[in-house]
């Protein structure tokens, strides 16, 4: 399947009425960028790619032809949810909110013994809140860390600088609710 990022950014830019440096602008990256990104000359990163959906009201997953930008269903069936796999990010994630929300993103996250949900620290605009239900997690959290067990749960600004590590031998599953939308 070929992926076409740069086709879909330029077609959802067009529909959204901006132009390159508008989108730049919103997204907060060089109107260079934008263009590299369009005529496929560059691949961008995770996280330029969702400041880009972001600023354009569209999922990550849409560059990916996982469904159109924007779906009105409600109910996310558990045969039919999103598995997310993206570089750079460890654990099995599941989208458990369906992409007809605009404001709340519900995410199922499944760390192996001593995994990792990244090597290095993520920060984003939004806030997320997580609840553990089964296992033991360590949140990193700027420069405090948090230790949760089975029952516990945490809120916090994403844009302090994050990463969710599993510091047992044993499966660890949490529920992160998150906004805004970033998958």
């Amino acid at each position: 399947m070929d992926i076409d990022i740069g086709k879909k950014v330029k077609e959802l830019r067009n529909t959204a009425g901006l132009s390159i440096k508008d989108l730049a602008a919103k997204a907060d990256v060089s109107t260079g960028l934008i263009s590299q990104i369009e005529r496929n000359l560059v691949v961008p990163s995770v996280t330029v790619l969702y400041r880009i959906a972001m600023s354009l009201g569209a999922s990550v997953g849409y560059f990916f032809g996982e469904g159109p930008a924007v779906r009105n269903d409600p109910v996310v069936r558990q045969s039919e949810r999103k598995r997310l796999s993206i570089d750079g990010i460890n654990g099995i994630y599941e989208l458990l909110s369906s992409s007809a929300s605009k404001r709340l993103e519900f995410i199922h996250i499944t760390l192996k013994g001593r995994e990792s949900s990244r090597m290095d620290m993520i920060s984003h605009e939004g806030e997320e809140c997580g609840y553990v239900l089964k296992g033991h997690m360590l949140i990193k959290l700027g420069q405090e860390e948090y230790y949760l067990g089975e029952g516990d749960s945490m809120t916090f600004d994403s844009s302090i600088p994050h990463r969710y590590l599993n510091i047992d031998d044993v499966e660890c599953v949490s529920i992160w609710a998150m906004t805004p939308p970033s998958f």
